[in-house]
């Protein structure tokens, strides 16, 4: 897959895995289009690396629709997709308060509205994506298009209180391979990334001994990953043509506890 002159479209763009990779895609001449909904932070990203910013909500088809016509007049057809928007909870299953003794359980609207975000918004991006790739002619080595996915260690090991969330990014792991075998015979790949621990927004607001306790669980090198680490993998994957149907982890070998 050839970066230079290649248009990206990157979900969840305005921060964390996504801007990092956004701006990554950007240095190597890739015209990025950001689908994010925060939009000044968005803008500001989009302006930075001379690329276009969607207001987007992944979990709304007509949003998602007007997105690609914007990014895609802007920039023609994409051939990179990367699905970084993404968003967590932290509820259990059921649970009794420990003073009045009242019993409650996870509300399912808010475990519909992680599913809804992190599960189908990340396909409904991949199959519109996938949809506008078909209409162009591959690369010279083939290529017609590569589709990067989050998922995160949550899918394999879930953590009290993440039923949610290790649902919802299962999911993305448990789709990869069939979209893979889907999309293959059109000369499109896909993969998803399962970060760990990682210095996102989610964790930067976090105390300091928070972040240090958190870091100190990770096997090698003992420190939260940084954004830039999973861009450098996106673009491995987007780079090389034999990466395809894969889910790989990118957590410095941690294997999260039950808590």
């Amino acid at each position: 897959m050839q970066f230079s002159g290649s248009a990206a479209v990157v979900t969840g763009g305005a921060s964390g895995l996504g801007e990092a990779t956004a701006r990554a895609l950007a240095a190597q001449g890739v015209k990025v289009a950001i689908f994010d909904m925060n939009e000044a932070k968005g803008a500001a990203v989009a302006a930075e690396i001379g690329g276009v910013f969607c207001n987007v909500n992944v979990t709304d088809e007509a949003s998602v629709d007007a997105g690609f016509e914007k990014a895609r007049a802007a920039h023609g057809q994409e051939r990179i997709l990367v699905n970084c928007a993404g968003t967590g909870n932290a509820i259990k299953t059921a649970s009794r308060d420990k003073t009045s003794g009242a019993i409650k359980h996870f509300p399912l609207e808010n475990f519909e509205r992680i599913i809804q975000i992190n599960l189908i918004g990340t396909f409904r991006c991949i199959a519109k994506s996938a949809a506008g790739m078909l209409s162009i002619d591959p690369l010279e080595d083939g290529d017609r298009g590569a589709i990067i996915n989050t998922a995160s260690v949550a899918a394999e090991d879930g953590q009290m209180g993440q039923a949610a969330y290790s649902a919802s990014k299962g999911g993305v792991v448990g789709m990869t391979l069939p979209i893979a075998r889907d999309l293959a015979s059109e000369g499109i790949r896909v993969n998803t990334i399962l970060p760990g621990l990682f210095n996102t927004p989610l964790l930067q607001g976090a105390p300091d001994n928070v972040k240090a306790a958190l870091a100190a669980q990770v096997p090698y090198p003992k420190r939260l990953g940084e954004p830039v680490e999973y861009a450098s993998l996106a673009l491995e994957m987007i780079r090389n043509p034999y990466f395809n149907g894969e889910d790989v982890r990118l957590d410095g070998a941690i294997r999260m506890g039950p808590r």
